[in-house]
Formats: C-alpha cells, sequence, structure tokens
C-alpha cells in the first residue's frame, strides 16, 4: 500500500499537502521541491483514489495535488468526491494532457489549479501558495482561453459537441480513443460493462455518429489530435 505518512519537525506549524500519483518517481520529485521550503510540508501521499480518501480523512491536508489520469480511477471524479468530502480542501490538478481540453473541467469539478507536469517542478510551489490565497492558478494560455470562452458565450457561440460531454462520458470517449475495450474502461472505471455500452450509446447519439465503428474513428482520431 502506497499511503504513507511523512515526518517533519514542527510539521504542525507548516502547510499540509498531499500528493497523490501513481508514480513514485513524480511522489518523489514533488515532494522533495515542496519540503524545500521551510512552511511546507508533504504530509503523505497515495497512488490512487481510495487511498487518497482514506488519506484526506485521515491527514486533513490543506492541499492535495492530484494526477489526472490514476492507474484505477479518475482524477476529476475523485477531484469531485474530495471537494464533495472535504469543501474547504484546495486541490491541484496534474496533468500530462491537454490543458486546453482539460482545464476547465477540473476547475468545474472543484480544483483551484491546473498544472502541466512538464512545467511541475517549476510551478508547484507557486500553484501552491496561489490556491493557498484563495486564488485560482492557471497558465497565462489557459487564463486567456477563459476570458476568450466567457466572450464567447455572451455572444451565443455554442460549444463544439466534445466540450457538451459530462466528465464521465468525456473520460470514456477518451478511453475508447486510447484503444481500450468496454471490459478494460469498465474495470478501471470501476463500472459494469452494461454501464460502458450505455455510455457508448449516449456519445454516438451526442456526437451523432451511426454506429459503434464511427465512435471508435472518431474517438482515436481526437486522442491522436491531443498528442
Amino acid at each position: 500500500m502506497t499511503l504513507q505518512k511523512k515526518q517533519n519537525n514542527n510539521k504542525e506549524n507548516k502547510t499540509q499537502i498531499l500528493i497523490v500519483d501513481d508514480h513514485p518517481v513524480v511522489r518523489d520529485g514533488l515532494a522533495t521541491i515542496i519540503h524545500h521550503e521551510p512552511d511546507l510540508n508533504v504530509c503523505g501521499e497515495a497512488d490512487d483514489a481510495s487511498q487518497a480518501l482514506a488519506a484526506a480523512a485521515k491527514l486533513k491536508p490543506d492541499v492535495v495535488v492530484v494526477d489526472i489520469s490514476l492507474k484505477s480511477s479518475d482524477g476529476i471524479e475523485l477531484t469531485k468526491n474530495l471537494k464533495a468530502m472535504h469543501p474547504l480542501l484546495s486541490i491541484i490538478v496534474l496533468s500530462v494532457h491537454d490543458e486546453s481540453v482539460y482545464a476547465e473541467r477540473a476547475l468545474l469539478a472543484g480544483a483551484q489549479a491546473y498544472l502541466m507536469k512538464d512545467a511541475a517542478s517549476d510551478n508547484i510551489v507557486k500553484a501552491i501558495r496561489t490556491v493557498l490565497s484563495g486564488e485560482i492558478y492557471v497558465s497565462s494560455t489557459i487564463s486567456k482561453k477563459f476570458l476568450h470562452t466567457i466572450a464567447q458565450d455572451k455572444e451565443g457561440t455554442a460549444k463544439t459537441p466534445i466540450e457538451n460531454l459530462s466528465d464521465r462520458e468525456f473520460e470514456i470517449f477518451r478511453l475508447i480513443g486510447e484503444g481500450h475495450k468496454a471490459s478494460q474502461i469498465a474495470e478501471q472505471l470501476h463500472l459494469s460493462v452494461k454501464t460502458v455500452e450505455t455510455y457508448r450509446g449516449r456519445l454516438k447519439k451526442k456526437l451523432n455518429l451511426d454506429c459503434a465503428a464511427d465512435l471508435l474513428q472518431y474517438a482515436i482520431k481526437w486522442a491522436k489530435s491531443q498528442d
């Protein structure tokens, strides 16, 4: 079990941070950076959603850093659950995925920051301090995109079909695009195969596609465009 509690002198006087990522190297790297700050402490680590929820309840961190793609769960769904259980908790979503696609979903789920992994070493401390001050942390590119989106919404510009998908529909769409079968998606998201098939039916309808083959082709094409 990866869940572990870190020990630091005078930790009660420091901001407590929980790191949730299924890659030990990433967790260790972030912890090393954070521990260089005299007022910050990594109080624990977890590598999946169930461990993260248990750790948040036990360790009561001030900030949780969540990887958006965990080995057996979805970081967006975990963010929603953490906020539901701990409304005052600050959450930073960390991801390798295109921020133009995922940042808005992360913030709507309850996160206060979205940080690309390739920029984490330089910006994680800044992101932590930003969310602790009550502000939102995103890149300047995404900040401009949000302002542009708000302006478009006022003009009545319609969202794309993919943007109109729910978080769960979007996650299943992404996994289809990555080549996962219904049984694999069901196992990863802790759903029944029947439920996944129901979502696939919704996706076909929302994306105006005729059959499963069309959905697969469309999802694969979209996934490749995100690389």
